[in-house]
């Protein structure tokens, strides 16, 4: 259906468009251009303008929108509704809340509608006000909403409580800076925040909910912790409850509270093309160094490398494991093949790309290149071009991860087939018994990180590991583990490894797959040796590679950059 409206200064159309019988937006055809309500995403956006209201103000909507915005904010309390064009509010169906219990709303001319307001505001207590503006209103009739919005504005400092004041306080002024931490079930969250504590930190933790997008309250209870706790910073792990239309980082920078996100996996497969991330006052921080070059072309001008660690209060030598676990040589990790199939599912692909993906995967396990979207750039540019035809960023994020794990798999194989005349115990997921015949080799299921590994480590003379394909150069958690319980580790070669220990005194590596057999008959049999190692890598490793320092690290880069 179209409506049609005459104002005093021109005419125009408006045309509802629809999602499952859900108005998502309203098209505006004025003056022969076509203007949009919001575009994409519409509902999402009035949700989070509705979440950064702080609570206890009183609400004026400017322009009715989608009507997302204002029933959100009824649900708490009363709101004002300045709208002066029914036909767009009948459109988006947002007219439906005049009848709300809680909604007042106001038209008529600019002075008489200024006039209501100023009344209802006196009769809800006079407290500060907070002007929502819907921004296609300003433009479609700035003689009237414009001038109305910029009238309340200038009206509300004389409110008894100024939110924006309160949140603007002077940043790193003390000696240890309080946190604010973006809290969500996951592996790093837990090291933080015990490390937080033995550091002596003040810190605020805000749960962001385990959905696609923070949970109800997450904004709310952001606002409260800036106000009454004032952080130096927010701390998140993997970009946990940063959004990718950069909606939250939009409302850190009006707060002017700076950001650090510390990715444990990798950040290409995180922030694939990512928009509006305000650079400005988010700082990225790496496990893999390999990163810097690739996030600093993405537009991130704060990047920086901060490698895993261990938690030595859990990972230590004084646990007793159960006798089941003992082996000569065991290896904990994932088989992929399920993420494999998942994300063959995600991605979509069908015809060449489906039956070459796996050719295709070898190749990039093989190469140097970091990054899949550059070793395509390189190597295989038409297959770049075909993957910018995917349907969204999502398809082309699941082919990219496709490559990897199936790159990962295919060499976690060959390493895992070249162990196994030693007979290892395989701890994972079922998919190693799609992949290996039955024979020498025990399998157990995945254990526990936290409950069962730290006394799993030390019952194996020695724990094998071969690194993930989506961290070419950088070291995973094992190295760090393992040692720190009094373990010893062979692990794969990695090129930053050596800023980290000192090769052959505190860490044994291998540099290709046939090197596996001959290391492990050889260190299965030097007792002494192995434990000399151990010893080395767990001194190296309390002196250097706890969260503790890393956290340490993270706060003086962060009070350099933004401090």
């Amino acid at each position: 259906m179209t409506y049609i409206t005459s104002m005093q200064k021109r005419a125009y159309t408006v045309e509802p468009i629809f999602e499952q019988n859900i108005v998502t937006d309203v098209r505006i055809f004025i003056d022969g251009k076509k203007w949009h309500l919001w575009g994409r995403k519409g509902a999402e956006r009035e949700t989070l303008l509705a979440d950064a209201v702080q609570p206890g103000v009183i609400p004026v909507v400017v322009g009715a929108g989608l009507g997302v915005c204002i029933k959100k904010l009824a649900e708490r309390g009363p709101v004002i509704v300045v709208d002066n064009d029914p036909l767009i509010a009948r459109a988006s169906g947002a007219d439906k809340l005049k009848s709300h219990a809680q909604v007042t709303w106001v038209d008529g001319t600019a002075v008489d509608a200024l006039d209501k307001v100023r009344k209802w505001w006196s009769g809800n207590g006079g407290g500060l006000l907070e002007i929502i503006k819907v921004p296609l209103y300003l433009r479609l009739d700035r003689d009237w909403y414009a001038a109305l919005a910029e009238t309340l504005e200038a009206e509300k400092s004389n409110a008894p409580v100024d939110f924006w004041a309160q949140a603007d306080y002077p940043k790193f002024q003390n000696t240890k800076p309080k946190v604010l931490f973006f809290n969500r079930p996951y592996f790093l969250t837990g090291e933080i925040t015990a490390a937080m504590e033995r550091l002596g930190l003040s810190y605020c933790s805000i749960d962001i909910g385990l959905g696609d997008t923070v949970r109800d309250g997450f904004v709310e209870d952001l606002l409260k912790a800036v106000v009454d706790f004032k952080p130096d910073f927010a701390l998140t792990v993997n970009h946990f409850g940063v959004d990718r239309e950069g909606k939250l980082t939009e409302l850190l920078l009006k707060l002017k509270l700076p950001l650090a996100s510390w990715f444990v996996d990798n950040p290409q497969l995180i922030l694939y093309r990512y928009k509006d991330v305000l650079p400005d006052l988010t700082a990225i921080f790496t496990y893999d160094a390999g990163n810097l070059d690739i996030m600093r072309e993405k537009g991130f001008q704060n990047i920086f490398y901060l490698p895993l660690a261990t938690d030595p209060k859990r990972f230590r030598p004084d646990l007793a494991g159960k006798s089941m676990w003992r082996a000569d040589v065991s290896f904990v990790g994932n088989s992929m093949v399920c993420a494999v199939e998942k994300t063959i599912r995600e991605s979509g692909i069908s015809g060449s790309l489906l039956s070459g993906y796996s050719v295709l995967a070898e190749e990039f396990g093989a190469s140097d290149e970091l990054s899949v979207e550059k070793f395509l750039q390189n190597l295989h540019p038409e297959l770049l071009d075909e993957m910018e035809k995917f349907p969204s960023d999502e398809h082309r994020l699941s082919f990219e991860a496709l490559i990897t794990w199936e790159a990962t798999r295919q060499y976690r194989l060959s390493c895992i087939k070249a162990v196994l005349p030693f007979n290892p115990l395989i701890v994972g997921d079922d998919g190693w018994d799609s992949l290996l015949e039955r024979g020498d080799w025990r399998y157990l299921s995945s254990l526990d990180y936290y409950a069962d590994l730290p006394a799993f480590y030390p019952m194996s003379k020695v724990s094998f590991n071969c690194t993930s394909r989506q961290m070419k150069g950088a070291v995973n958690q094992r190295i760090f583990d393992v040692p720190a319980c009094g373990g010893f580790v062979l692990t794969d070669y990695r090129e930053q490894m050596e800023d980290l220990f000192e090769p052959d005194k505190e860490i044994i590596s291998y540099d290709d797959v046939s090197e596996i057999p001959q290391l492990l008959k050889k260190w299965l049999a030097d007792e002494s040796g192995r434990k000399r190692i151990s010893n080395a890598a767990r001194k190296r490793i309390l002196a250097s590679h706890t969260y503790e320092h890393r956290l340490q690290d993270l706060i003086e880069k962060m009070r350099v950059t933004f401090g």
